[in-house]
Formats: C-alpha cells, structure tokens, sequence
C-alpha cells in the first residue's frame, strides 16, 4: 500500500522537486568522445541495475513528494528492452502528468508512433553535428542518417523537439549556425550546452579554461544572426531561450558548466543502479537499491528520500567541493542519467 500523500517537498534552500531524470540504462549504442572512452566504459551487471518494477515503486514514492514530471534518460534508454511497455506504465501512476525522454535517436524512430499515443510532450534529440564525417568523429559511429529519420518522424507526429548540441572546442564550432538555423523553418529548440567533465575520465580532461561558456556562444551566435531576443522560461529552466528574426523555433543556450540556474534548480536525478542524486555534481546521496531490497517499507524509503533532499548543496560548485578527493574523477554521463 501506498503512503498517504504528502505535501509537495522544497529542500532548505526553498527549491521544490518536481522533475525527476529517470536513467533507465547505463548502455549506450554510441561512444561520443565527451561522454566516454572509445572502449567505453565498464556496464553494470544487469542485476545490478533497477528493475522497471523497482523504477515504477520509487517513481509512485516521489510523486507523493511532489514530482510530477519524469524525463527517461540513460545511457540510451532504448537500449533497454521493453521500454515503451515499461513507460505506459510510467504514464498510469498517479501525479505524474508529464512524461519525456532524452535520446541520441539512433534507434528511436520505430517507436515514436508510440511516444505520440502515450502523450509524451517532449523528446530531447542529442545532435551535436549536421555534418556526417564530424558525426562520426564525435560519437565513434555512422549513425547520422538514423538520427536524422528520428528527428523528422518526432516532427511529423507533432511532438515537440528540442536539440541539444554540447559546444567543443576545435571540434563541432562550425557546426552551431547550421543547428541554429534548423529554427528558421521549423518548430524546434535548439539548445546549446556548455561541455562537462563528465567523460568517464579524469577532471583534468574536462574543460577547465571553458573557452566557449554561455556568454561565447551568445556573442557567435548574435554575430550571424543579430541579436537575440529572450524568451521567458519558468523557475527551474536550465536553458536561457531566445528568438531570431524570422525564425519560427528557438535557440537556448545551457550553461551547464558554468552552472547559473542552480538557484531555481527543481531536479534530481536516479542513476541506473538506484542512486539518488539532487545534483549533477554530486556523488549520490541515497542508495534506493540497498532500501528496496533490504525490505523497507513505503513509509520508510519516503523518508529517507525527505531527509536526502534537505541536505541538499546550494549549487554545482558546493556539490563538487563536499565530492571526496579521490571522486574528482567524474563519471561517464551515461552511468549518471545525461
């Protein structure tokens, strides 16, 4: 039996949590070179990771506390069999009235008819590249054309599309005036996104110097296009949004490194294997696995889960200073739930 309802949660700082980033998944059928090594990284054993039944009782435990939008992550969450049987059941469970998904949309584009029934509102498409040789430089597989039938299918079902391009150095700059005008003719949002440490290797290899923050890519992007014009976006937006001339979709412009929305930050995270993390920087702080199967009940997972969330660091950069030294090494984003 379910626990009674409760109030919605707000950590001490005043955020409420009402979005989860469920990872389903630490796999991914791409090796892009920001998020791993070419020999990819170590999976879990698969009894290791949540079973969906375990994925659907935390996910109905958080929606008593408050969350109500839940976005499927990975690794690539298809991937994982069985999906889409496993999110009409997402979609059933009380309070939660908004259902998403993060994909590289390499195998996507068969089930989109089905993310249309379910009434899933929006698909975040991975596309750091328009260009096929460069595609493959960055994600190690020639998959471009695949990715691009997923983007038109969700564009046809009328499902909302919003790219996210991560900005590399030397690498795909040539590529973000062709992404953004991917918004002159159509309805999408392309968002641009700071890179991150999180390549599975050391922090070292991260960008430290960060030459092309929020403010860079903001100055590129008005000297082809003019000045943007800002967009307001609800408490909790991760992406500054803006408008071209002319343009009928939109551009934003995440500053996930540099970290500025933490202040209005409404997330959390559950990695594949049951960690609870309420930032990206973090180093988990609740094993849900160890609770559901060392038999808690209801009430007691609901509380362990209250007492994480007020503890929760002010912003990134708190969370990375409480990481233990020998965690300065980040983890893949497949293994976090991208």
């Amino acid at each position: 039996m379910a626990p009674p309802a409760v109030a919605p949660l707000y950590d001490q700082h005043g955020r409420p949590l009402e979005y989860l980033r469920l990872a389903v998944t630490d796999r991914c059928n791409l090796r892009c070179f920001y998020c791993m090594p070419e020999e990819g990284i170590k999976y879990m054993p698969k009894h290791e990771l949540l079973s969906y039944e375990e994925m659907l009782r935390l996910t109905g435990l958080l929606a008593t506390l408050g969350v109500r939008k839940v976005r499927l992550t990975g690794g690539e969450p298809f991937v994982r069999r069985d999906l889409v049987p496993f999110m009409e059941r997402l979609a059933e469970l009380p309070g939660i009235d908004d259902l998403s998904l993060t994909t590289n949309g390499v195998l996507t584009a068969p089930h989109v008819p089905a993310l249309a029934r379910l009434g899933v509102k929006a698909v975040n498409l991975s596309l750091d590249t328009l260009d096929r040789e460069r595609f493959f430089h960055i994600t190690r597989r020639d998959e471009l054309p695949r990715v691009m039938e997923t983007f038109h299918a969700l564009l046809e079902a009328g499902i909302q599309v919003k790219i996210n391009a991560v900005v590399m150095d030397g690498q795909n700059i040539a590529d973000l005036i062709p992404l953004a005008e991917l918004s002159r003719q159509l309805p999408v949002d392309v968002r641009f996104i700071e890179e991150m440490p999180f390549n599975g290797g050391s922090h070292e290899a991260g960008p430290a110097s960060l030459p092309w923050n929020h403010r860079r890519i903001r100055q590129h992007l008005e000297q082809h296009f003019g000045a943007l014009a800002p967009v307001p976006t609800p408490a909790g937006a991760t992406a500054s949004e803006y408008t071209i001339a002319g343009h009928c979709g939109t551009v934003g412009i995440i500053a996930a490194y540099s970290r500025t929305f933490c202040g209005t930050c409404n997330r959390l995270r559950l990695t594949a294997e049951g960690g609870i993390k309420t930032c990206l920087y973090d180093q988990g702080v609740l094993d849900t696995r160890a609770l559901l199967r060392g038999g808690k009940t209801d009430a007691e997972i609901v509380a362990a889960l209250s007492a994480a969330f007020r503890h929760r660091a002010a912003n990134g950069f708190e969370a990375e200073r409480q990481r233990p030294l020998h965690q300065l090494s980040f983890e893949s984003m497949a293994t976090i739930g991208g």
